[in-house]
């Protein structure tokens, strides 16, 4: 088997797990709050809110660092730190005695966290230019279902076992990420012997930064467009059903459908953007997600929104391999850490943005409109997409993307 090969089945599941752990607690955080001894109903929802979220926001922060670090020591260093990092805090959370040293650890998780920003990396600049769509295309397979099946799990587990058994759970197995990561991992990594280039210098290395930055802004409003329903579509779900008695299952079903069209269709979309180039795909993908948002404001039923949501995944399965294709294009691979570092940056911050911001707009206008806005954001990240980015790589024949600092 050729190395980038194993590299991926590694990484694969690597970032599932990791994925996986940061989502997980997402449905048992209200209740190990009050386990830990707050009881006042209004302090729980807000701490919970804050527990989930600030891991997010820090690891916004840090990804761009821990990418930094991956293009100075190599990208296996960086996998091995970040499993290990959070096989321990993790698995620390089960023991935490009180909510402080809770949030706490999740702060210290946001911090340590980096093995997806550093798998990305890896098999984007290892594999063969040809499969690279594919690639990146399974991987991101791995950072949906863990987001999907977090939850899930998460519920299971502490229904079964108890809430602490679920962070020694996962706690493990990261720990068996790193012992795979370990043995199965290989890069054959030199270390740069130029000067330490600032972030400034950085963007004055790439050929088009402009280009970046789009991509950039699709990584965050594709996470927004995807979490800005999951604080409301158990209300939105209710006022549809007219039932109470089956609501929890049919809104898991809801938000998980699109995560399950994207698992099947992103390896595939990923070839596609290998043969027909990664910025259609991009282009298309947008659009159709665009139109698929505004029935979901008109439905009667919630099999309707589960339908509608199954297609919406299908239709952005091609954006996240589509987008760390085009930086592997686009950045010299010396920094190629780093860019995908503040791309997951963005990636995060849509995540947190998109529980908020739904959240907000449902509260103030109503459930409708957060199906307008945002659908009215991905037609407006399209014409972006389509100006500033389409329309420079149309006019460079295929393979000359180091002809793109020549674009204006």
């Amino acid at each position: 088997m050729k190395i980038w090969k194993r590299n991926l089945i590694v990484c694969w599941f690597g970032t599932f797990v990791t994925l996986l752990g940061m989502s997980q607690i997402a449905p048992i955080m209200p209740l190990y709050i009050r386990q830990l001894g707050v009881h006042n109903t209004g302090m729980i929802e807000q701490v919970s809110g804050f527990a989930f979220g600030v891991t997010f926001i820090v690891s916004a922060i840090f990804s761009p660092i821990w990418g930094y670090a991956a293009d100075k020591v190599g990208r296996k260093p960086m996998l091995l730190r970040a499993s290990l990092g959070m096989a321990i805090v993790i698995s620390t959370m089960g023991l935490a005695p009180n909510v402080y040293i809770l949030i706490g650890l999740r702060v210290l998780q946001g911090v340590i966290t980096g093995y997806s920003t550093a798998c990305i990396t890896l098999i984007g600049t290892q594999t063969e230019k040809k499969h690279s769509g594919w690639a990146l295309g399974v991987l991101s397979t791995a950072s949906i279902s863990g987001s999907l099946l977090g939850p899930m799990i998460g519920g299971y587990l502490d229904e079964i076992l108890g809430l602490q058994f679920t962070f020694f759970f996962t706690g493990s197995l990261m720990l068996a990420v790193f012992v795979f990561t370990l043995l199965f991992v290989k890069e054959e990594f030199v270390p740069s012997k130029k000067e330490v280039l600032s972030t400034k210098e950085i963007w004055r290395q790439l050929p088009n930064p402009e280009l970046i930055i789009v991509l950039f802004v699709t990584s965050y409003i594709l996470q927004l467009a995807y979490y800005s329903i999951e604080p409301i579509i158990t209300v939105y779900i209710d006022q549809l059903s007219g039932n109470s008695s089956h609501v929890a299952l049919i809104s898991g079903m809801a938000f998980s459908a699109s995560g399950l069209a994207s698992i099947i269709a992103a390896p595939r979309l990923g070839k596609l953007s290998d043969r027909i180039g990664p910025q259609k795909v991009m282009l298309i993908a947008l659009i159709i997600a665009g139109f698929i948002f505004i029935p979901q404001a008109f439905v009667e039923s919630p099999w309707q929104i589960i339908v509608l949501r199954f297609m919406l995944g299908f239709a952005t399965a091609g954006l996240a391999p589509s987008i760390n294709s085009l930086v592997k294009k686009i950045a010299p691979e010396a920094i190629a850490g780093r860019i995908y570092g503040f791309n997951m940056s963005a990636f995060y911050l849509g995540t947190f943005s998109g529980s908020i911001v739904g959240g907000q707009i449902a509260s103030r206008l109503g459930i409708k409109y957060v199906f307008f806005i945002t659908s009215s954001l991905l037609f407006i990240n399209a014409i972006i997409v389509y100006t500033r980015l389409y329309r420079k790589l149309r006019k460079i024949p295929t393979g000359k993307t180091q002809n793109l600092k020549l674009v204006n």
